[in-house]
């Protein structure tokens, strides 16, 4: 199987730059537009698509992102991983400003965002999903770009459980602690459902966390605000660069079909056909 790596750029990661003979395509689905063009490319010989996930010119904010409309591109594009970058507010002390997290669980507190293809439109997918969401990240892809990042010296914690907000506002104290209570490690607007719908689509999805801010629970008063995001993350997208341009070829050189074959049975094993 032609391996080929969806790059989904979040706040501070999205210059085609990181891809080699590069050219644009403008794409529509059958559920409406992507938040931009496809960027095609290469990275060290492997073809690669890149997709700024709110746009260029960040003008689309988390609720209003076509979720369904990227990774459906991404997956017509013949994409099968992707690797996404985020910026993340922390929720655990350990989790310092800059640090990258790998992580492997959610917890969806986003409301009324389109988590399926299965909607029941005439032109969409049969039946209805009941996707399992355990494992909800692709476990062999997460341990690839680990591995990685460990080779390159770059420290990056392992597991961590993102909880996923509806935004575009930032959390209350009350809410930020409870999150903190619940488990939580770090905080974004945009993990849910990207990473439902690219498991219903059969993709090897993985995340690359930027811890950016402590979001609001810190006693010391510390509180997340937009500058700050930005400017962490600016500081410290180095990381991921890097760590996308080495595992990228590394992901290339390994024969995935039975990964993808097992995700593909997954999905059609939750579907359930009309009678």
């Amino acid at each position: 199987m032609q391996i080929k790596i969806g790059i989904i750029g979040g706040s501070g990661l999205d210059d085609p730059d990181i891809l080699k003979n590069r050219k644009e395509k403008q794409v529509s689905t059958i559920f409406g537009d992507p938040s931009d063009c496809l960027i095609e490319g290469e990275i060290k010989g492997v073809p690669c698509v890149l997709l700024a996930r709110h746009g260029r010119k960040h003008s689309i904010m988390p609720g209003k992102v076509n979720y369904r409309a990227n990774i459906w591109a991404l997956k017509e594009a013949g994409c099968t991983h992707l690797i996404v970058s985020t910026a993340t507010g922390s929720l655990q002390e350990h989790i310092k400003r800059g640090d990258v997290v790998i992580p492997n669980s959610f917890i969806d507190r986003t409301q009324g965002r389109a988590q399926t293809f299965y909607d029941g439109e005439p032109d969409s997918p049969k039946g209805v999903c009941h996707l399992q969401m355990e494992p909800a990240f692709c476990e062999r892809t997460r341990q690839l770009i680990i591995a990685t990042a460990s080779e390159e010296g770059i420290h990056v914690h392992e597991t961590g459980t993102v909880v996923a907000i509806e935004g575009p506002r930032f959390s209350s104290k009350s809410e930020s602690l409870m999150f903190q209570k619940w488990g939580g490690d770090i905080i974004n607007m945009t993990t849910v459902p990207e990473v439902v719908l690219a498991k219903e689509a059969g993709l090897c999805y993985a995340a690359i966390a930027i811890a950016t801010d402590y979001d609001c629970w810190k006693t010391t008063g510390e509180k997340v605000c937009v500058a700050d995001v930005l400017a962490t993350f600016k500081k410290n997208v180095n990381k991921v660069i890097k760590i996308i341009s080495l595992v990228v070829p590394k992901i290339a050189e390994q024969n995935w079909d039975e990964t993808i074959k097992e995700l593909k049975e997954t999905v059609q094993n939750s579907v359930m056909l009309p009678h």
